[in-house]
This record gives structure tokens, C-alpha cells and sequence, in this order.
């Protein structure tokens, strides 16, 4: 059993059976027993944060000490596609279903509207040539109203995007 209760820690513990939950077979005790202290992390992260109405947050992705981007379920995203992107009507409709089913994509990194040509420039990662295909082809292409879509690969990253301290660190990027 784990258990989720706010102050220290202990060996026994007095709590109610309604802060206690059964762990699951096959999940290590070890891994369990941590969970309160990440959600508890997370939590204060996220007071730390502020209101996150209308605001970006990355969910499930996280970065490799290769530098590869890594989904939720552990898949390792190495390929990296930057996408510029045009509709072919700019009507409210079609923008805001255009970017609502994008953002909901686990493969795109980073979605920004821009003015004049073209519309939007996508970042995203897949594990390869061949994801990517299928992420354009099944994912994106299937959006109403796209009239164009550019892709670039990078041949080499000259200078890439300073690492961010983390939330509520008072250390400044390098």
C-alpha cells in the first residue's frame, strides 16, 4: 500500500483509510513508495506557475540526457521536423480547428501563429523518417483547409535553444 498525506516521513504512520491505495502488481514499492513526493512536486510547481488558463503547458514529453525528446510512453523522438505550414481560409472556424486538433498532437513541440507567410510554424519530433511520414500524412494532412506544407530538416543546429532553469529555481540559464 502507499499512501498520500501531507508533513514527514516515517516508518508507521496514523492515517485515514481514505489517503491509502493498493499498489498495483508488477509496480516496484520502491517506485511507488516516491509517488507522493513527485505529485506533491508537481503540485507545488504548478502553484508556483500561477493560472495556466491560455497558457502553454508541456505534457508527457521530456528531454533524454542525449538530447533526444522522449513522449510519455518512453519512445524516444530523435528526428526533429520544423513545418511551415498555410490554410487556405483564415474564417475563425477553420483556425481554431486547425489549431485545437494540432496542439492535442503528442508529436508537436512547439505551434506558433505568425503573421504574414506562412500561417504557422510547427516543431516536432518523431522517432524517424518513416513516424514522420505518418504523423504528415495521417495527423496533419487530414485537417481541413491546408493549403500548403513545407517541411525542413536541420543539417546541423549552430546554436540551440539555452537550457531553461527549472520552475521556482532561482538559478539563471546558462
Amino acid at each position: 500500500m502507499v499512501g498520500f498525506a501531507d508533513g514527514g516521513f516515517g516508518g508507521l504512520r496514523a492515517m485515514d483509510v481514505t489517503d491509502l491505495a493498493m499498489v498495483p502488481d508488477g509496480v516496484d514499492l520502491g517506485e511507488a513508495a516516491t509517488l507522493p513526493v513527485a505529485a506533491g512536486t508537481a503540485l507545488r510547481a504548478l502553484e508556483q506557475a500561477g493560472p495556466l488558463l491560455g497558457r502553454s503547458v508541456r505534457r508527457g514529453v521530456r528531454f533524454g540526457g542525449d538530447g533526444a525528446v522522449q513522449g510519455g510512453d518512453g519512445e524516444g523522438r530523435t528526428f526533429e521536423v520544423l513545418i511551415d505550414l498555410t490554410l487556405d481560409a483564415q474564417d475563425a472556424e477553420t483556425v481554431e480547428r486547425f489549431e485545437e486538433t494540432l496542439a492535442r498532437a503528442e508529436e508537436v513541440l512547439e505551434l506558433r501563429r505568425l503573421f504574414g507567410s506562412p500561417d504557422y510554424f510547427v516543431r516536432v519530433a518523431v522517432a524517424d523518417l518513416a513516424a514522420y511520414e505518418a504523423f504528415l500524412s495521417q495527423r496533419v494532412m487530414t485537417i481541413p483547409r491546408i493549403k500548403n506544407v513545407t517541411s525542413h530538416f536541420t543539417m546541423k543546429n549552430v546554436k540551440p535553444v539555452p537550457e531553461r532553469a527549472p520552475m521556482g529555481s532561482s538559478r539563471t540559464p546558462r
